[in-house]
């Protein structure tokens, strides 16, 4: 005989749906229904009443609670109409449907019909509760306690006392009226909810945006200074070449070429920023742009001391030899620095990094960093306004490369930052 485990629960246990979903399932459908064709629901609501109390009438069970059973049987029919026939506009205008009820209600209980439609009014009085100011609810209570009052002058004590008409009325009021409160408070609670998801949402779009377009103005500035380096750089080169040319036409030919690779490269850079920035450029934006020098991979080993004084011993490993230009350089040099930090940051006091560059053909890179640390997601971006995964991604692009970022795959421990730039195409 199998073991069965009393903690699981049986198929048929799993599939049967929750009594609770069920019904707010149907209640959703109904309320998108009543959406759609909102007339077609009042029709429907308000022929039931009107039925039930043309029954109530016509079969005369209204006799078996009236004070009077003699009462024309046409004027309890007119009676019940007036009474639930205004039930079609209990949303549209509550008050005035209250307001037409009255005169039969009034009737009803100076003649001993005592008819039971006359509760009808107590729907009301939930629809004035529920969409009209609460100081309504006043003069909404003494019509509706009124026929009450009536009865008791008119019967006496054949109609039992004060407590009993008029105390019954005012509980039986005081409920309608609670639960048309306890709606539309949790209805307005609800459209408060719905209206801050809404901005907060839009907020959310609006800060990653952002994040994005300063994360570009950042690459654009820490590119002007490459860009305009190369430029310097093809400056010299013609000034000296001009002069040389005359006493050291070797010399000249070497510095044409010089010229020839610097410009290119700066060709290069230049397409690559025009290609990032081409949806997001800021026309409007003159601010002078920094022109601090930007780190290159000569300065790794300068930005790893730094890191290991900071408690979080670091090894690095190269293979290849690193020939790539300045742009490539300074997006590896920021992608281990961005990575290295959140290590800092998320993976505990105990844990360790290893920086993996692999040097290929014709500007090609691949780089793995890696630690052992807590694997504990980053936080999103979106909620932080952090910019660190978004930034790298973006150096990444410039180059047409890939960016991965995860936990490192079981069983072992912490995070990976996984880079590839690909070959330099020809210019």
């Amino acid at each position: 005989m199998d073991h069965v485990d009393p903690a699981q629960p049986l198929p048929e246990d799993r599939a049967a749906e929750p009594l609770t979903e069920y019904v707010q399932r149907v209640n959703r459908r109904v309320r998108d229904f009543d959406r759609r064709r909102p007339l077609l629901w009042d029709l429907l609501l308000t022929g039931f009443w009107v039925l039930a109390a043309l029954i109530d009438a016509s079969g005369g069970g209204w006799r078996n609670v009236a004070h009077d059973p003699d009462v024309p049987v046409g004027l309890v029919l007119a009676l019940s109409l007036v009474l639930s026939v205004p039930l079609l506009w209990r949303r549209s205008h509550p008050g005035a449907a209250l307001l037409a009820t009255l005169p039969a209600a009034l009737v009803s209980a100076w003649s001993g019909a005592a008819l039971q439609a006359a509760l009808l009014q107590l729907l009301l009085v939930h629809h004035i509760a529920l969409r009209l100011p609460l100081r309504n609810l006043w003069w909404a209570v003494a019509l509706v306690t009124a026929p009450a009052c009536v009865t008791v002058v008119r019967y006496g004590d054949d109609a039992g006392s004060w407590n009993q008409q008029v105390g019954s009325q005012l509980l039986s009021i005081g409920v309608a009226a609670l639960i048309g409160v306890t709606v539309r408070a949790r209805r307005d609670h609800t459209e408060v909810l719905e209206d801050r998801a809404r901005r907060l949402e839009t907020e959310r779009d609006q800060q990653v945006r952002l994040a994005a377009a300063a994360e570009r103005a950042r690459i654009a500035r820490e590119m002007h200074d490459i860009i305009g380096h190369n430029l310097s750089v093809i400056t010299g080169l013609a000034d000296g070449g001009r002069y040389a040319a005359a006493k050291s036409p070797d010399r000249a030919a070497q510095a044409l070429d010089a010229i020839g690779t610097t410009s290119r490269q700066a060709l290069g850079e230049l397409r690559r920023l025009l290609d990032v920035l081409r949806d997001d450029a800021q026309d409007d934006d003159r601010t002078a742009p920094e022109l601090a020098p930007q780190p290159a991979l000569t300065d790794l080993d300068r930005l790893l001391d730094g890191v290991r004084r900071a408690g979080l011993p670091v090894r690095k490993t190269v293979r290849g030899e690193p020939t790539l230009p300045e742009g490539r350089q300074l997006t590896l040099y920021r992608v281990i620095q961005e990575a290295l930090t959140n290590t800092l940051k998320h993976a505990g006091p105990d844990a360790t990094a290893d920086i993996e560059l692999f040097y290929g053909a014709g500007g090609a890179v691949t780089l793995t960093v890696t630690d052992t640390g807590r694997a504990t997601p980053l936080p999103s971006p979106a909620l932080t306004g952090g910019r660190g995964l978004p930034g790298m991604r973006e150096r990444t692009s410039l180059y047409g490369g890939t960016l991965e970022a995860g936990p490192r795959p079981a069983p072992e421990r912490g995070w990976r930052v996984h880079l590839h730039l690909p070959e330099e195409s020809p210019q």
